[in-house]
């Protein structure tokens, strides 16, 4: 009865089992894996937020298939000033923009646009699981290309470029990676947009979490006069960390004659659906203009917890992988079985939920992952816990 592309085993696994079981006890959890900032104690802008909902523009309804003009420039503004990989600045025309519900249904119209069933798209790994599900239900093959660690991680381009077949539309990346929190380098995108207008695929670009790098110096974004046709994906979600509002968007950059096609097909996809919500629409630009002091917020819970999870594994056997920016953190363990049987140890021991690392593709076993924007007081004890579990074996 059902399509073979929601085929998938939804039985829960061991670790899911073991979650279920934990949380039927009623004893107490260290959640070192929330990643939904609405649940971290952040303090929004209530009354700004709640005033800029109430547009009575929004009882109106007027359909636009790329989104609303005035958001449309609202994400143009946010781009203005920030260095590109491809130009000194990035500018990022509002017709060049298409306003989605969200980054998955953004990932969803760029491989509708792109890729007939059986396409391919090669996928960094690690990174995120969702991308599996979106490519299934997109009927279209996840390849994955390799990410690999020495001192900072970095794309592994012999392994990529032999992954390339004649079913190959599009190269993703994710800048910074979610979870290893490294960004592309400039060198890494200049390759990768060579190769890409050589053999005429896509570049698709989710820089979800471009706004939370380490250092001082802003990182640089796809969304510029690339040689190769891009697709950069981002949203509200994280920029101004309201994933209920629910907007991405898509920015499409690249040779004149292929991005006019694409926003052509584009216009057609987002007439179909009209998905994103016209009060958020109307609010977009005070929601960007919001991001201020909730980032400054974010990157203060952030760092501190860095210095508290570092200050707990000194003299640890498991240490913090090098990152650059994101709100994760991988964490090399000593072996003690499969991750899975690792994380399931922690719960069941010691009342602490950690990632473990095959749940976003890592090759091999002996990592686990951790979110940054925890309750620091959740975070210090958790991560207490952690450390003398490894270190007492």
């Amino acid at each position: 009865m059902f399509a073979s592309r929601t085929n998938w085993n939804l039985q829960p696994n061991r670790f899911a089992k073991a979650l279920e079981e934990h949380r039927r006890s009623g004893k107490p959890l260290f959640d070192l894996t929330n990643s939904n900032p609405t649940t971290c104690g952040f303090s929004y802008p209530e009354e700004r937020l709640f005033t800029a909902l109430r547009d009575p523009r929004a009882l109106r309804y007027e359909p636009e298939s790329q989104g609303l003009r005035q958001a449309r420039e609202a994400i143009a503004d946010y781009y203005r000033g920030r260095p590109g990989f491809f130009s000194a600045q990035a500018h990022v025309d509002p017709s060049r923009i298409v306003l989605t519900s969200s980054t998955s249904e953004a990932y969803n119209y760029v491989f509708r646009l792109l890729c007939d069933v059986g396409d391919e798209v090669l996928v960094p790994a690690p990174s995120y699981p969702l991308f599996e599900y979106l490519a299934d239900l997109a009927d279209i093959r996840p390849v994955p290309y390799p990410l690999i660690y020495d001192q900072g991680w970095q794309i592994d381009s012999a392994p990529l470029f032999a992954a390339l077949s004649s079913r190959s539309k599009a190269i993703m990346v994710v800048h910074p990676n979610n979870p290893t929190g490294s960004f592309v380098k400039r060198q890494e995108a200049e390759k990768l947009a060579e190769i890409c207008a050589r053999r005429n695929l896509a570049v698709i670009a989710d820089e979800v979490f471009l706004d939370y790098a380490d250092g001082a110096d802003p990182p640089c974004t796809f969304a510029s006069d690339s040689s190769a046709l891009t697709f950069t994906l981002s949203g509200l979600s994280k920029i101004s960390l309201l994933p209920q509002m629910k907007l991405g968007w898509i920015v499409v950059s690249g040779p004149d004659e292929l991005v006019d096609a694409a926003m052509q097909r584009l216009d057609v996809i987002g007439d179909t659906y009209l998905s994103p919500s016209a009060p958020v629409q109307l609010a977009l630009g005070e929601m960007l203009g919001m991001r201020g002091d909730l980032q400054l917020q974010m990157r203060q819970r952030l760092c501190s917890n860095l210095k508290v999870l570092d200050a707990l594994l000194q003299q640890s056997s498991v240490d913090r992988l090098k990152r650059e920016g994101g709100w994760y953190a991988v964490l090399r363990v000593p072996a003690r079985g499969s991750d899975e049987d690792v994380a399931i140890e922690l719960l069941q021991n010691c009342d602490v939920l950690v990632h473990p690392g095959h749940f976003f593709d890592f090759p091999r076993d002996g990592f686990v992952i951790v979110s940054l924007i925890a309750h620091e007081a959740e975070l210090q004890e958790g991560v207490r816990r952690l450390h003398d579990f490894f270190n007492s074996a």
